[in-house]
């Protein structure tokens, strides 16, 4: 199963020519979308849904628009794999430790998580935590990114930098 991971987009309203072209093609042959928050428009959640299924929280800067569509935190079962998705934001820890802290009492094999725009990967554990950065707010990093996750026998994941 090959899913797109994608965290703070930060579009206030859209069409598909406002995405990275990197990502929307990465995204035509999905299996699966996951954005980790901060989507700012219900607008791209539709064009993503338009590609392929969606997944997905709401982050800092989602308003009650995004908060009817998606949780603020969820579980999800693929491919044999428990996800955990979150955005990761709030007072006080880092957001790795604060994404860790809202699955404190559960078992993943995944967490993802967005908020700081800094991709990042590692295992704690025998649970792989990942943050694909933003595809279209760098910061001050030198390139935009998402991820490329992959579940089969193993999990294979890559982030993507363009």
């Amino acid at each position: 199963m090959k899913i797109i991971v994608t965290s703070d987009t930060h579009i206030k309203s859209t069409s598909k020519k406002q995405f990275p072209q990197k990502l929307l093609e990465a995204c035509q042959t999905a299996d699966l979308i996951i954005h980790a928050g901060d989507w700012s428009s219900p607008e791209v959640h539709t064009a993503l849904s338009s590609i392929a299924p969606v997944k997905g929280v709401y982050g800092n800067v989602d308003g009650e628009d995004i908060q009817t569509i998606v949780p603020e935190k969820e579980i999800i079962e693929v491919g044999g794999y428990t996800i955990g998705i979150v955005h990761g934001h709030g007072e006080k820890k880092t957001t790795e430790q604060r994404a860790r802290d809202a699955f404190a009492s559960n078992d993943l094999d995944v967490l993802i998580f967005g908020h700081s725009h800094i991709p990042f990967m590692r295992y704690a554990g025998k649970t792989l935590l990942l943050n694909p950065g933003s595809p279209t707010d760098k910061r001050k990093l030198p390139y935009y990114s998402f991820a490329l996750l992959e579940l089969g026998k193993t999990i294979e994941c890559k982030i993507i930098f363009f």
